[in-house]
């Protein structure tokens, strides 16, 4: 991983994207073997307001997903999230809706610490075979600004003192 670091963001992090949003966040990516895949582009949105940035396959040949069948697609990039932040891998609608393809374990969570390559688990949830090709947007990603907790084992007595109309309920509880 010898690569430089190239930035997501083309803009001061201070500068705001785009009018009325707030300012963009530098993510440092590394692209893996630069040699080989500088014909792909880093992640970038598709719009202005776009939440998600796409992910583009770094697969040497087309990799055919049966229906039925999953993949490990590699992106050909790592990237180095700031502290206090996470990157989610999420399916593309157009994938889900046209061809049944989506993320299987929507969504991936890249954690601030992890410098590894990053890859989306395809699933083709669809009637007909799926050909991932070189370039193809298969994600998108969301950078997220996340909480951490301190978990602290409590008495139930105290957990009767927060009672909620919900309670215990599960999956459903709150009608249809």
């Amino acid at each position: 991983m010898s690569a430089p670091l190239a930035s997501v963001a083309g803009q001061s992090p201070a500068a705001p994207s785009h009018p009325g949003t707030t300012p963009a966040l530098e993510v440092r990516v590394l692209r893996l073997h630069p040699e080989r895949d500088a014909d792909l582009p880093l992640p970038r949105y598709a719009s202005a307001l776009a939440a998600g940035a796409d992910l583009h396959a770094a697969v040497d040949a087309p990799l055919t997903l049966a229906p039925g069948a999953r993949a490990k697609v590699p992106t050909g990039l790592c990237i180095a999230l700031p502290a206090g932040f996470e990157a989610q891998v999420r399916p593309r609608s157009g994938l889900a809706l046209h061809h049944g393809v989506t993320v299987l374990n929507a969504p991936g969570t890249i954690d601030a610490d992890y410098r590894g390559e990053v890859a989306v688990l395809l699933v083709n949830l669809g009637e007909a075979p799926f050909v991932v090709r070189r370039g193809d947007r298969v994600a998108q990603m969301v950078i997220q600004a996340v909480a951490r907790a301190e978990f602290a084992l409590s008495a139930a007595a105290a957990f009767d003192t927060e009672a909620t109309a919900r309670a215990a309920g599960g999956f459903g509880s709150t009608g249809r």
